[in-house]
């Protein structure tokens, strides 16, 4: 074991593990959490560190998955789908591109690829797509091993209680050390993005998100400019008519990287030209249309590093929580670079997903990582929160139980089965016990 500092993928939280540890195998997962159990100190898992809050914080025994990757198996069916098992820690950019090549996909994917899939699934990562469930509602089965060493295999037939919870568990019940996944056949997706109004946007957008297949838009803050983003799937086999290099290259990486990077620094010490800039930036997106395989559509590369909240509201009052963020900015002395990203999400049936029991909108407010985020973020959890908002798992809010109890039908359905697995609380921090006890 190595004694080491870790920090996550936007600095904005460290840790000092007492000892760190990388298994290579779910025997060497295991030794390492007995250890742990028998020293009578915690375990928190990593994977990509992409999440904002302090999830994986400890002092104990921080856990790598990075080791444990790659596809176990593939179980056909005769439409075309599959069952594919995965390690823990695959990364989603590995996985869906080796999925392409088994010619399957997963059903839907978030705008960032490089989480492991265990992450993904325990802190609600969610695309967007009326019709479509975040990352754990394409969970067929799940492996945990508990405090005591065992493996505990859960499904909807098998230990439904536990898979029920574990879907989105927030590492708290155990480690995740296998996933099955529900994998379609292969699909390509013709995107089509073009700069709006968000007033013209939110005009009709209940018929738009029902007629898109994954529709999505970002609202430039100071302007009532947005770019709209429709993704419409088509078979595997289409004709594909990716975004050229030169194209991809100036759009994708110089544009909303590497000129993104230098703006937010230039603005950072000279807050006051945001709003002109951000009606620059906004008036001179142009349109464009491209068809890909879905993996490449769903995800993009993000290099300027930024903190961020989020928080899934009832569709149907998205409207009003954009309007009422724009009517704070006005107010406010506060001045913001990033666009603020609107998302959609079928209802599911997962206790902690943001999205059980109801057809929900997402609304994605970022700040440089060099810039204060607080009062921004305060402001817009207050309005979010004003319409019954639930915070996502892996971005920064300021809730603890007593708020999260009363926006989640299951929550002492979750604590029950979380004390029954882990009564010792082997895997539990200060950060869970604020969000669980």
């Amino acid at each position: 074991m190595i004694e080491r500092s870790w920090q996550n993928w936007a600095g904005n939280q460290c840790a000092f593990p007492s000892h760190t540890a990388e298994p290579s195998s779910v025997d060497d997962l295991r030794v390492e959490v007995q250890a742990a159990a028998a020293r009578s100190q915690s375990v928190r898992c990593v994977g990509a560190g992409h999440s904002f809050t302090p999830i994986a914080v400890t002092d104990g025994v921080q856990i790598g998955l990075d080791s444990l990757r790659g596809i176990e198996s593939v179980v056909r069916g005769a439409d075309g789908c599959a069952d594919v098992t995965v390690l823990a820690g695959t990364r989603l950019h590995e996985l869906t591109a080796r999925l392409w090549d088994l010619g399957v996909a997963m059903t839907n994917l978030g705008d960032i690829d490089e989480q492991s899939i265990a992450g993904a699934i325990s802190t609600g990562t969610h695309g967007t797509g009326a019709r479509f469930g975040g990352i754990a509602t394409q969970v067929r089965a799940l492996e945990l091993m508990t405090a005591d060493g065992k493996l505990v295999q859960c499904s909807r037939e098998e230990n439904s209680d536990v898979f029920d919870a574990a879907r989105v568990g927030l590492g708290a019940l155990g480690v995740i050390t296998r996933v099955t996944l529900e994998c379609v056949p292969a699909f390509a997706l013709r995107a089509v993005e073009e700069p709006s109004t968000l007033r013209e946007t939110l005009e009709d957008i209940e018929e738009t998100i029902a007629g898109v297949d994954h529709f999505e838009f970002y609202w430039f803050p100071h302007t009532d400019r947005v770019l709209t983003k429709r993704n419409t799937r088509l078979p595997g086999d289409a004709t594909l008519r990716p975004l050229g290099r030169v194209r991809s290259y100036v759009d994708d990486e110089l544009l909303s990287n590497t000129v993104f990077e230098g703006l937010n620094r230039l603005v950072t010490r000279v807050p006051a030209l945001i709003p002109a800039l951000n009606a620059v930036s906004a008036r001179a997106l142009s349109a464009r249309e491209y068809t890909d395989r879905s993996y490449r559509v769903f995800a993009s590369s993000r290099t300027v590093k930024f903190v961020e909240m989020e928080y899934a509201v009832p569709v149907s009052e998205i409207g009003w929580v954009l309007r009422e963020v724009d009517r704070w900015l006005e107010r406010s002395a506060v001045s913001i670079a990033f666009p603020v990203e609107v998302r959609f999400a079928a209802a599911d049936d997962i206790w902690l997903s943001t999205a059980s029991g109801r057809p929900t909108a997402y609304l994605a407010v970022h700040q440089y990582h060099r810039r204060d985020h607080r009062e921004y973020f305060d402001a817009v959890e207050a309005i979010c929160r004003s319409v019954g908002g639930r915070p996502h798992w892996g971005k920064l809010h300021s809730l603890s139980s007593a708020e999260l109890r009363d926006s989640y039908d299951h929550f002492d359905d979750f604590l029950r089965i979380r004390n029954a697995m882990d009564p010792g609380k082997l895997f539990g921090s200060d950060y869970l016990e604020r969000l669980l006890s």
